[in-house]
């Protein structure tokens, strides 16, 4: 199983990203997905999800009104568009999928061991 993410990179304040997640090796598309992030000298902490059919989506109150999360499940692929990026925004930022579930919980209050993770990508947000 491998997840994959891309998109990732340096941009200023009040600029936009679009990070994309490819998975591999197994079934995505009946699985929640979404999207972690972890700064510097801090915990990971969730960011959005999103459920198997892409109609139901969730997100952390950092997130709420600047990103949004979707996915094409013919790509295996889920993306995270990122809005007015503020420095604090600044983060490795992480895939994962739900092993277990289709519903936005099943990323949210997922244990780490239940979900797939991808490698990360660095996002960087200059002031």
């Amino acid at each position: 199983v491998q997840l994959v993410e891309s998109g990732g990179g340096l941009v200023q304040a009040g600029g936009s990203l679009r990070l994309s997640c490819a998975g591999s090796g197994r079934t995505f598309s009946n699985y929640a997905m979404g999207w972690f992030r972890q700064a510097p000298g801090k915990e990971r902490e969730f960011v959005a999800a999103i459920g198997w059919s892409g109609h139901a989506t969730y997100y952390s109150d950092s997130a709420k009104g600047r990103f949004t999360i979707s996915r094409d499940n013919t790509k295996n692929t889920v993306y995270l568009q990122m809005n007015s990026l503020k420095p604090e925004d600044t983060a490795v930022y992480y895939c994962a999928a739900s092993r277990t579930g289709e519903s936005t919980g099943s990323i949210v209050q997922a244990p780490a061991v239940n979900l797939d993770w991808g490698q990360g990508t660095q996002v960087t947000v200059s002031s």
